[in-house]
Protein backbone atom coordinates (compact mmCIF):
# COMPACT_ATOMS: atom_id res chain seq x y z
CA UNK A 1 0.00 0.00 0.00
CA UNK A 2 1.08 3.37 -0.87
CA UNK A 3 1.98 5.82 1.98
CA UNK A 4 -1.05 8.08 0.18
CA UNK A 5 -3.28 5.22 0.52
CA UNK A 6 -1.96 4.53 4.12
CA UNK A 7 -2.36 8.00 5.14
CA UNK A 8 -6.01 8.51 3.88
CA UNK A 9 -7.03 5.24 5.41
CA UNK A 10 -5.73 6.36 8.86
CA UNK A 11 -7.11 9.84 8.65
CA UNK A 12 -10.48 8.04 7.70
CA UNK A 13 -10.43 5.91 10.96
CA UNK A 14 -8.96 8.76 12.90
CA UNK A 15 -12.40 10.34 11.49
CA UNK A 16 -14.61 7.85 12.55
CA UNK A 17 -13.43 7.05 16.06
CA UNK A 18 -14.04 10.93 16.51
CA UNK A 19 -17.69 10.66 15.34
CA UNK A 20 -18.15 7.75 17.34
CA UNK A 21 -16.86 9.62 20.47
CA UNK A 22 -17.69 13.05 19.92
CA UNK A 23 -15.47 15.79 19.17
CA UNK A 24 -15.86 17.62 22.19
CA UNK A 25 -14.61 13.77 24.22
CA UNK A 26 -11.92 13.95 21.84
CA UNK A 27 -10.61 17.68 22.21
CA UNK A 28 -11.03 16.81 26.58
CA UNK A 29 -9.69 13.59 27.28
CA UNK A 30 -7.26 12.59 24.20
CA UNK A 31 -6.37 16.51 23.32
CA UNK A 32 -3.09 15.06 22.08
CA UNK A 33 -4.66 13.88 18.90
CA UNK A 34 -5.74 17.41 17.80
CA UNK A 35 -2.62 19.11 19.28
CA UNK A 36 -0.20 16.27 17.65
CA UNK A 37 -2.27 16.34 13.79
CA UNK A 38 -2.80 20.03 13.41
CA UNK A 39 -1.44 22.68 16.42
CA UNK A 40 1.85 21.43 15.90
CA UNK A 41 2.14 21.99 12.17
CA UNK A 42 0.31 25.38 12.48
CA UNK A 43 2.48 26.27 15.29
CA UNK A 44 5.69 25.49 12.96
CA UNK A 45 3.90 27.81 10.62
CA UNK A 46 3.52 30.65 12.99
CA UNK A 47 7.06 30.70 13.44
CA UNK A 48 8.43 30.68 10.10
CA UNK A 49 6.16 33.16 9.04
CA UNK A 50 7.32 36.12 12.27
CA UNK A 51 11.10 34.59 11.42
CA UNK A 52 11.36 35.32 7.63
CA UNK A 53 9.09 38.80 8.57
CA UNK A 54 11.36 39.77 10.88
CA UNK A 55 15.03 38.70 9.14
CA UNK A 56 13.23 41.01 5.99
CA UNK A 57 12.16 43.86 8.19
CA UNK A 58 15.62 44.20 9.39
CA UNK A 59 17.44 43.70 6.21
CA UNK A 60 15.77 46.19 4.55
CA UNK A 61 15.44 48.46 7.33
CA UNK A 62 12.26 49.36 7.05
CA UNK A 63 11.48 49.27 10.98
CA UNK A 64 12.64 52.40 12.00
CA UNK A 65 11.19 54.43 8.47
CA UNK A 66 7.59 52.60 9.47
CA UNK A 67 7.80 53.03 13.29
CA UNK A 68 6.44 56.80 13.23
CA UNK A 69 4.03 56.26 10.28
CA UNK A 70 2.44 53.42 12.54
CA UNK A 71 2.48 55.46 15.81
CA UNK A 72 0.64 58.31 13.80
CA UNK A 73 -2.00 56.02 12.83
CA UNK A 74 -2.47 54.80 16.39
CA UNK A 75 -3.10 58.64 17.51
CA UNK A 76 -5.35 58.85 14.61
CA UNK A 77 -7.35 55.99 16.16
CA UNK A 78 -7.08 57.77 19.28
CA UNK A 79 -8.30 61.18 18.12
CA UNK A 80 -11.29 59.60 16.13
CA UNK A 81 -12.77 57.64 19.60
CA UNK A 82 -12.50 60.93 21.10
CA UNK A 83 -14.14 62.68 18.22
CA UNK A 84 -16.99 59.94 18.45
CA UNK A 85 -17.68 61.12 21.80
CA UNK A 86 -15.91 58.74 24.07
CA UNK A 87 -18.45 56.33 24.20
CA UNK A 88 -16.49 53.26 25.37
CA UNK A 89 -12.97 52.36 26.92
CA UNK A 90 -10.13 51.51 24.43
CA UNK A 91 -8.13 48.54 24.14
CA UNK A 92 -5.58 46.96 21.89
CA UNK A 93 -7.73 45.13 19.06
CA UNK A 94 -4.97 42.48 19.27
CA UNK A 95 -6.99 38.94 19.71
CA UNK A 96 -7.04 38.14 23.20
CA UNK A 97 -6.20 34.42 21.92
CA UNK A 98 -2.59 35.69 20.95
CA UNK A 99 -1.88 36.91 24.30
CA UNK A 100 0.16 33.84 26.25
CA UNK A 101 -2.11 34.86 29.11
CA UNK A 102 -4.84 31.89 29.63
CA UNK A 103 -7.40 34.29 31.23
CA UNK A 104 -10.10 35.32 28.36
CA UNK A 105 -10.47 38.98 28.28
CA UNK A 106 -14.16 39.43 27.25
CA UNK A 107 -13.42 43.11 27.27
CA UNK A 108 -12.26 42.70 23.62
CA UNK A 109 -16.04 42.46 22.67
CA UNK A 110 -17.18 45.57 24.05
CA UNK A 111 -14.21 48.29 24.06
CA UNK A 112 -13.13 50.24 20.95
CA UNK A 113 -9.84 48.41 19.55
CA UNK A 114 -7.41 50.33 18.80
CA UNK A 115 -5.14 48.75 16.21
CA UNK A 116 -1.40 48.39 16.93
CA UNK A 117 0.94 46.60 14.59
CA UNK A 118 4.41 46.94 16.32
CA UNK A 119 6.28 43.99 16.32
CA UNK A 120 9.99 45.27 15.23
CA UNK A 121 13.79 45.64 16.97
CA UNK A 122 14.20 49.38 16.36
CA UNK A 123 17.65 50.22 16.88
CA UNK A 124 20.21 48.58 18.75
CA UNK A 125 22.48 51.24 20.41
CA UNK A 126 26.23 49.79 21.38
CA UNK A 127 27.70 53.25 23.08
CA UNK A 128 24.50 53.37 25.33
CA UNK A 129 24.38 49.33 26.16
CA UNK A 130 20.09 49.86 25.11
CA UNK A 131 18.10 48.23 22.80
CA UNK A 132 14.91 49.97 21.34
CA UNK A 133 12.26 47.88 20.31
CA UNK A 134 8.69 47.93 19.31
CA UNK A 135 5.79 46.42 22.36
CA UNK A 136 4.86 43.32 20.36
CA UNK A 137 8.85 41.79 19.94
CA UNK A 138 8.90 38.51 21.25
CA UNK A 139 11.75 37.35 23.73
CA UNK A 140 12.73 34.80 21.11
CA UNK A 141 12.50 37.15 18.66
CA UNK A 142 14.76 39.54 20.51
CA UNK A 143 17.36 37.30 21.84
CA UNK A 144 17.53 35.28 18.27
CA UNK A 145 18.45 39.20 16.93
CA UNK A 146 20.83 40.36 19.98
CA UNK A 147 23.17 36.96 20.76
CA UNK A 148 25.14 37.35 16.97
CA UNK A 149 25.69 40.91 18.14
CA UNK A 150 27.25 39.97 21.26
CA UNK A 151 24.79 41.43 23.69
CA UNK A 152 21.29 40.19 25.54
CA UNK A 153 19.54 41.77 28.39
CA UNK A 154 20.00 41.54 31.82
CA UNK A 155 16.18 39.74 32.33
CA UNK A 156 15.10 37.56 29.84
CA UNK A 157 11.59 35.62 30.71
CA UNK A 158 11.63 32.23 29.70
CA UNK A 159 8.93 31.57 27.24
CA UNK A 160 9.59 32.84 23.59
CA UNK A 161 6.21 33.93 23.01
CA UNK A 162 6.47 36.62 25.98
CA UNK A 163 5.95 39.98 24.29
CA UNK A 164 8.15 43.31 25.41
CA UNK A 165 4.29 44.72 25.79
CA UNK A 166 3.19 42.02 28.24
CA UNK A 167 6.62 42.10 30.43
CA UNK A 168 6.33 45.93 30.90
CA UNK A 169 2.34 46.81 31.37
CA UNK A 170 2.43 43.24 33.76
CA UNK A 171 5.55 41.68 34.81
CA UNK A 172 8.79 39.28 33.98
CA UNK A 173 11.25 37.71 35.91
CA UNK A 174 14.30 35.56 35.53
CA UNK A 175 17.02 33.74 37.14
CA UNK A 176 19.04 36.88 36.86
CA UNK A 177 16.27 38.41 38.57
CA UNK A 178 18.41 38.36 41.99
CA UNK A 179 20.47 41.08 40.72
CA UNK A 180 19.20 42.81 38.16
CA UNK A 181 15.38 43.32 39.34
CA UNK A 182 11.76 42.39 37.67
CA UNK A 183 11.90 42.89 33.24
CA UNK A 184 10.55 46.60 34.07
CA UNK A 185 13.18 47.45 36.06
CA UNK A 186 16.06 46.68 33.17
CA UNK A 187 13.80 49.47 31.04
CA UNK A 188 15.38 52.94 31.19
CA UNK A 189 12.36 54.83 28.93
CA UNK A 190 8.77 54.63 27.80
CA UNK A 191 7.29 55.87 25.03
CA UNK A 192 3.56 56.05 24.97
CA UNK A 193 0.43 57.30 23.39
CA UNK A 194 -2.37 58.87 25.50
CA UNK A 195 -5.98 58.83 26.05
CA UNK A 196 -5.93 62.66 23.93
CA UNK A 197 -3.70 61.34 21.41
CA UNK A 198 -0.21 62.64 22.59
CA UNK A 199 2.72 60.69 22.28
CA UNK A 200 4.76 61.08 25.24
CA UNK A 201 8.46 59.38 26.36
CA UNK A 202 8.90 59.12 30.15
CA UNK A 203 11.89 58.02 31.93
CA UNK A 204 13.47 58.36 35.51
CA UNK A 205 14.78 61.87 34.77
CA UNK A 206 11.42 62.55 32.18
CA UNK A 207 8.22 62.40 33.43
CA UNK A 208 9.18 59.81 36.01
CA UNK A 209 5.61 59.59 37.34
CA UNK A 210 4.56 58.23 34.30
CA UNK A 211 7.75 55.85 34.31
CA UNK A 212 7.08 53.89 37.59
CA UNK A 213 3.20 53.98 37.20
CA UNK A 214 2.97 52.15 33.73
CA UNK A 215 4.56 48.60 34.96
CA UNK A 216 1.48 46.44 36.30
CA UNK A 217 -0.83 49.02 34.93
CA UNK A 218 -2.03 46.13 32.48
CA UNK A 219 -2.36 49.31 29.19
CA UNK A 220 -4.47 51.24 31.32
CA UNK A 221 -2.80 54.05 31.68
CA UNK A 222 -2.05 54.65 27.76
CA UNK A 223 -0.72 52.62 24.73
CA UNK A 224 2.72 51.49 24.99
CA UNK A 225 4.32 52.20 21.01
CA UNK A 226 8.35 51.77 22.41
CA UNK A 227 10.67 50.52 24.98
CA UNK A 228 14.16 51.28 25.90
CA UNK A 229 15.96 48.37 27.78
CA UNK A 230 19.35 47.72 28.89
CA UNK A 231 21.61 45.45 27.06
CA UNK A 232 24.79 43.42 28.76
CA UNK A 233 27.26 41.70 26.77
CA UNK A 234 26.64 38.10 25.71
CA UNK A 235 28.66 35.15 26.95
CA UNK A 236 28.64 31.73 24.74
CA UNK A 237 27.96 29.08 27.84
CA UNK A 238 26.35 28.92 31.74
CA UNK A 239 27.91 27.08 33.47
CA UNK A 240 25.99 25.38 35.72
CA UNK A 241 25.47 23.36 39.03
CA UNK A 242 22.95 21.46 40.03
CA UNK A 243 22.75 20.54 43.82
CA UNK A 244 19.92 18.44 45.08
CA UNK A 245 18.96 19.07 48.56
CA UNK A 246 16.42 17.60 50.95
CA UNK A 247 14.58 18.88 54.13
CA UNK A 248 12.18 22.12 53.65
CA UNK A 249 14.22 24.01 55.76
CA UNK A 250 17.86 23.08 54.24
CA UNK A 251 15.85 23.80 50.95
CA UNK A 252 15.09 27.52 51.92
CA UNK A 253 18.23 28.07 53.65
CA UNK A 254 20.10 26.92 50.54
CA UNK A 255 18.36 28.66 48.07
CA UNK A 256 18.33 31.78 50.15
CA UNK A 257 21.97 31.78 50.41
CA UNK A 258 22.90 31.46 46.99
CA UNK A 259 20.26 34.10 45.70
CA UNK A 260 22.08 36.85 48.05
CA UNK A 261 25.53 35.89 45.92
CA UNK A 262 26.14 38.32 43.13
CA UNK A 263 28.83 36.18 41.94
CA UNK A 264 25.91 34.02 40.78
CA UNK A 265 25.05 35.35 37.06
CA UNK A 266 21.48 33.21 37.83
CA UNK A 267 19.63 30.99 40.62
CA UNK A 268 16.67 28.62 40.25
CA UNK A 269 15.16 26.19 42.18
CA UNK A 270 12.95 23.35 41.27
CA UNK A 271 10.84 21.73 44.69
CA UNK A 272 9.25 18.00 43.54
CA UNK A 273 8.11 17.45 46.68
CA UNK A 274 7.37 19.80 50.08
CA UNK A 275 10.80 17.73 51.38
CA UNK A 276 12.97 17.68 48.06
CA UNK A 277 14.07 19.93 45.50
CA UNK A 278 16.95 20.95 43.69
CA UNK A 279 18.87 24.47 43.84
CA UNK A 280 20.86 25.62 40.32
CA UNK A 281 23.45 28.26 40.35
CA UNK A 282 24.70 29.29 36.65
CA UNK A 283 27.42 31.63 35.81
CA UNK A 284 28.14 33.23 32.59
CA UNK A 285 31.16 32.55 30.76
CA UNK A 286 32.67 31.89 27.64
CA UNK A 287 35.37 28.98 28.70
CA UNK A 288 33.45 25.45 28.30
CA UNK A 289 34.69 21.60 29.30
CA UNK A 290 33.53 20.20 25.43
CA UNK A 291 32.79 16.89 27.17
CA UNK A 292 30.33 19.01 30.04
CA UNK A 293 28.50 20.71 27.10
CA UNK A 294 25.02 20.43 27.36
CA UNK A 295 22.53 21.70 24.18
CA UNK A 296 19.56 21.15 26.03
CA UNK A 297 17.30 23.11 23.72
CA UNK A 298 17.64 20.91 20.91
CA UNK A 299 14.50 19.54 20.11
CA UNK A 300 15.81 15.64 20.91
CA UNK A 301 16.85 16.32 24.04
CA UNK A 302 15.18 15.48 27.32
CA UNK A 303 12.61 18.25 28.86
CA UNK A 304 14.77 20.30 31.24
CA UNK A 305 12.70 19.79 34.20
CA UNK A 306 12.79 15.82 33.83
CA UNK A 307 17.28 16.37 33.08
CA UNK A 308 17.33 18.18 36.78
CA UNK A 309 15.19 15.51 38.41
CA UNK A 310 18.12 13.15 37.29
CA UNK A 311 20.16 14.67 39.97
CA UNK A 312 17.75 13.93 42.25
CA UNK A 313 16.78 10.89 41.97
CA UNK A 314 20.58 9.89 41.72
CA UNK A 315 21.18 11.73 45.14
CA UNK A 316 24.48 13.46 42.84
CA UNK A 317 25.72 17.05 42.11
CA UNK A 318 26.96 17.95 39.09
CA UNK A 319 28.29 20.41 36.67
CA UNK A 320 27.48 21.49 32.91
CA UNK A 321 28.14 23.91 30.07
CA UNK A 322 24.91 24.74 28.55
CA UNK A 323 24.56 27.44 25.13
CA UNK A 324 23.15 30.80 26.46
CA UNK A 325 20.35 31.09 24.37
CA UNK A 326 19.48 27.28 25.18
CA UNK A 327 19.42 28.27 29.17
CA UNK A 328 17.48 31.41 28.58
CA UNK A 329 15.07 29.61 26.86
CA UNK A 330 15.29 26.17 28.86
CA UNK A 331 11.63 25.48 29.91
CA UNK A 332 9.78 26.70 26.71
CA UNK A 333 9.68 23.02 24.85
CA UNK A 334 7.64 21.83 27.68
CA UNK A 335 6.28 25.02 28.66
CA UNK A 336 7.97 24.51 32.16
CA UNK A 337 5.55 21.07 32.42
CA UNK A 338 2.73 22.03 31.33
CA UNK A 339 3.11 20.06 27.96
CA UNK A 340 3.23 16.68 30.06
CA UNK A 341 -0.70 17.16 30.87
CA UNK A 342 -1.48 17.85 27.16
CA UNK A 343 0.95 15.32 25.25
CA UNK A 344 1.54 12.79 27.98
CA UNK A 345 4.33 10.66 26.15
CA UNK A 346 5.67 14.19 24.59
CA UNK A 347 9.32 13.78 26.56
CA UNK A 348 9.52 10.21 25.29
CA UNK A 349 13.03 9.30 23.32
CA UNK A 350 10.59 8.33 20.32
CA UNK A 351 8.77 10.85 20.11
CA UNK A 352 11.60 13.63 20.79
CA UNK A 353 13.73 12.38 17.96
CA UNK A 354 10.78 12.02 15.89
CA UNK A 355 8.61 15.09 16.50
CA UNK A 356 10.39 17.17 18.97
CA UNK A 357 11.39 19.48 16.31
CA UNK A 358 7.60 21.24 16.06
CA UNK A 359 7.44 20.75 19.82
CA UNK A 360 5.51 23.37 22.17
CA UNK A 361 2.87 24.13 20.20
CA UNK A 362 1.92 27.97 20.49
CA UNK A 363 0.59 28.54 23.89
CA UNK A 364 -2.03 31.31 21.96
CA UNK A 365 -3.37 28.31 19.13
CA UNK A 366 -3.87 26.15 22.19
CA UNK A 367 -6.41 29.35 23.78
CA UNK A 368 -7.88 29.87 19.98
CA UNK A 369 -8.97 26.06 20.46
CA UNK A 370 -9.52 25.25 23.81
CA UNK A 371 -13.59 25.14 23.84
CA UNK A 372 -15.42 26.07 26.06
CA UNK A 373 -15.45 22.30 28.20
CA UNK A 374 -11.39 22.59 28.09
CA UNK A 375 -11.64 26.16 29.34
CA UNK A 376 -13.85 25.45 32.34
CA UNK A 377 -12.47 22.17 33.02
CA UNK A 378 -8.93 23.92 33.45
CA UNK A 379 -10.40 26.86 35.41
CA UNK A 380 -11.89 24.01 37.69
CA UNK A 381 -9.09 21.36 38.30
CA UNK A 382 -5.53 23.40 36.81
CA UNK A 383 -3.81 25.79 38.48
CA UNK A 384 -1.75 28.46 36.68
CA UNK A 385 0.11 31.15 39.36
CA UNK A 386 2.68 32.96 40.06
CA UNK A 387 3.38 34.52 43.61
CA UNK A 388 6.09 36.90 44.78
CA UNK A 389 6.55 36.61 48.38
CA UNK A 390 9.53 38.28 50.47
CA UNK A 391 12.11 35.39 50.68
CA UNK A 392 12.18 35.74 54.85
CA UNK A 393 8.76 34.35 54.07
CA UNK A 394 9.67 31.11 51.51
CA UNK A 395 9.74 28.28 54.15
CA UNK A 396 5.90 29.14 55.25
CA UNK A 397 5.12 29.98 51.92
CA UNK A 398 6.19 26.72 49.99
CA UNK A 399 4.64 24.80 53.35
CA UNK A 400 1.07 26.66 52.33
CA UNK A 401 1.14 25.58 48.20
CA UNK A 402 1.64 22.64 49.57
CA UNK A 403 -1.63 22.70 51.95
CA UNK A 404 -3.79 24.76 49.61
CA UNK A 405 -2.77 23.50 46.45
CA UNK A 406 -0.48 20.31 46.07
CA UNK A 407 1.11 21.13 42.87
CA UNK A 408 4.53 19.81 42.46
CA UNK A 409 7.56 20.70 40.98
CA UNK A 410 7.29 24.34 42.09
CA UNK A 411 9.53 26.86 40.73
CA UNK A 412 11.50 28.86 42.40
CA UNK A 413 13.21 32.35 41.44
CA UNK A 414 14.64 34.82 43.39
CA UNK A 415 14.49 38.97 42.74
CA UNK A 416 15.39 41.81 44.29
CA UNK A 417 12.89 44.48 44.67
CA UNK A 418 14.03 48.65 44.94
CA UNK A 419 12.00 50.53 46.73
CA UNK A 420 10.77 52.53 43.66
CA UNK A 421 7.40 54.58 43.54
CA UNK A 422 4.51 52.30 41.76
CA UNK A 423 2.63 49.19 41.84
CA UNK A 424 4.85 47.20 43.62
CA UNK A 425 7.31 47.76 46.19
CA UNK A 426 8.51 46.29 48.82
CA UNK A 427 6.95 47.19 52.77
CA UNK A 428 10.04 49.19 53.97
CA UNK A 429 12.59 51.91 52.65
CA UNK A 430 15.19 49.84 51.14
CA UNK A 431 15.17 47.16 48.30
CA UNK A 432 14.16 43.58 49.66
CA UNK A 433 14.81 39.98 48.25
CA UNK A 434 12.17 38.49 47.20
CA UNK A 435 11.34 34.86 45.36
CA UNK A 436 8.51 34.05 42.79
CA UNK A 437 7.02 30.71 43.68
CA UNK A 438 5.55 29.53 39.91
CA UNK A 439 2.53 26.54 40.76
CA UNK A 440 1.52 25.36 37.02
CA UNK A 441 -0.58 21.89 37.24
CA UNK A 442 -3.57 19.80 38.59
CA UNK A 443 -3.58 20.29 42.18
CA UNK A 444 -2.98 16.84 44.18
CA UNK A 445 -5.41 18.41 47.00
CA UNK A 446 -8.35 16.87 48.07
CA UNK A 447 -11.67 18.70 47.68
CA UNK A 448 -9.84 21.88 45.75
CA UNK A 449 -12.20 24.36 44.63
CA UNK A 450 -10.55 26.88 42.21
CA UNK A 451 -12.12 29.86 43.87
CA UNK A 452 -11.66 28.82 47.72
CA UNK A 453 -8.60 27.69 47.01
CA UNK A 454 -7.11 30.74 45.50
CA UNK A 455 -8.80 32.94 47.45
CA UNK A 456 -7.16 31.36 50.61
CA UNK A 457 -3.76 31.48 48.60
CA UNK A 458 -4.02 35.51 47.79
CA UNK A 459 -5.63 36.03 51.35
CA UNK A 460 -1.83 34.11 52.57
CA UNK A 461 0.07 36.27 50.23
CA UNK A 462 -1.13 39.72 51.05
CA UNK A 463 -0.36 38.79 54.73
CA UNK A 464 3.18 38.75 54.05
CA UNK A 465 3.05 41.56 51.68
CA UNK A 466 3.21 39.80 48.44
CA UNK A 467 2.30 39.98 45.01
CA UNK A 468 0.32 37.87 42.46
CA UNK A 469 1.16 38.11 38.71
CA UNK A 470 -1.86 39.63 37.02
CA UNK A 471 -1.50 37.05 33.86
CA UNK A 472 -3.60 34.39 35.67
CA UNK A 473 -6.81 34.08 37.12
CA UNK A 474 -7.16 36.47 40.33
CA UNK A 475 -10.56 36.08 42.92
CA UNK A 476 -9.85 39.51 45.36
CA UNK A 477 -12.14 42.04 45.78
CA UNK A 478 -11.80 45.54 45.02
CA UNK A 479 -10.69 46.30 48.15
CA UNK A 480 -8.22 43.41 48.27
CA UNK A 481 -6.41 43.95 45.38
CA UNK A 482 -5.58 47.59 46.56
CA UNK A 483 -4.42 46.17 49.74
CA UNK A 484 -1.80 43.77 47.97
CA UNK A 485 -1.14 46.53 45.56
CA UNK A 486 0.06 50.27 46.06
CA UNK A 487 -2.68 52.34 43.45
CA UNK A 488 -1.77 55.72 45.61
CA UNK A 489 0.61 56.75 42.15
CA UNK A 490 -1.98 55.02 39.69
CA UNK A 491 -4.91 56.35 40.77
CA UNK A 492 -3.30 59.93 40.61
CA UNK A 493 -2.19 59.74 37.63
CA UNK A 494 -5.70 58.36 35.85
CA UNK A 495 -7.35 61.46 37.31
CA UNK A 496 -4.31 63.80 36.16
CA UNK A 497 -4.21 62.55 32.59
CA UNK A 498 -8.19 62.03 31.70
CA UNK A 499 -7.72 57.93 31.95
CA UNK A 500 -11.14 57.24 33.40
CA UNK A 501 -13.52 57.74 30.33
CA UNK A 502 -10.69 56.04 28.37
CA UNK A 503 -9.59 52.76 29.79
CA UNK A 504 -10.89 50.54 31.97
CA UNK A 505 -8.85 50.16 35.86
CA UNK A 506 -6.78 47.52 35.93
CA UNK A 507 -8.85 45.56 38.51
CA UNK A 508 -12.00 45.74 36.32
CA UNK A 509 -9.35 44.49 33.47
CA UNK A 510 -8.04 41.35 35.15
CA UNK A 511 -10.07 40.36 38.11
CA UNK A 512 -12.90 37.62 37.59
CA UNK A 513 -15.06 38.98 40.62
CA UNK A 514 -15.20 42.57 38.26
CA UNK A 515 -15.41 40.38 35.19
CA UNK A 516 -18.46 37.78 35.89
Amino acid sequence: MSPVWSLGAGLLLLLLWVRHRGLEAVLVHHRWVFVCLFLLPLSILFDVYYQLRAWAVWRLHSAPRQHAQRVRHIQAQVREWKNEGSKRYMCTGRPGWLTVSLRVGKYKKIHKNIMINLMDVLEVDSERQVVRVEPLVTMGQLTAHLNPMGWTIPVVPELDDLTVGGLIMGTGIESSSHIYGLFQHTCVAYELVLADGSLVRCSPTENSDLFYAVPWSCGTLGFLVAAEIKMIPAKKYVKIHYEPVRGLQKICEKFTEESKKKENSFVEGLVYSLEEAVIMTGVLTDEAEQSKINRIGNYYKPWFFKHVEKYLKADRTGIEYIPSRHYYHRHTRSIFWELQDIIPFGNNPVFRYLFGWMVPPKISLLKLTQGEAIRKLYEQHHVVQDMLVPMKSLEKSIHTFHVDLNVYPLWLCPFILPNNPGMVHPKGDEAELYVDIGAYGEPKRKQFEARASMRQMEKFVRSVHGFQMLYADCYMTREEFWDMFDGSLYHKLREQMNCKDAFPEVYDKICKAARH
